[in-house]
């Protein structure tokens, strides 16, 4: 599977409401203290699943790990 966004290409994050992410959105969040672009796969009770494009799930994170929403990539 190829993935969404390759290493080294240019993306545009903006500020979101974590309150407007929807399941399919791709947001900038930190896990562990890394910053990442995760899939949001799924949401229940206030949190947040995030995933990669290759469908492994990372796990869990709140409200509070979600910096942006994916605008745009570029070529």
């Amino acid at each position: 599977m190829t993935p969404r966004i390759r290493s080294g290409q240019l993306c545009t994050v903006e500020p979101v409401d974590p309150a407007t992410v929807e399941v399919g959105d791709i947001v900038l969040c930190k896990v562990r203290g890394a910053e990442y672009l995760h899939l949001v796969k799924a949401i229940r009770d206030g949190r947040f699943q995030i995933a990669n494009n290759h469908g492994h799930v990372n796990g869990w994170i709140s409200p509070a790990a979600i910096f942006g929403k994916l605008a745009r990539v570029d070529p």
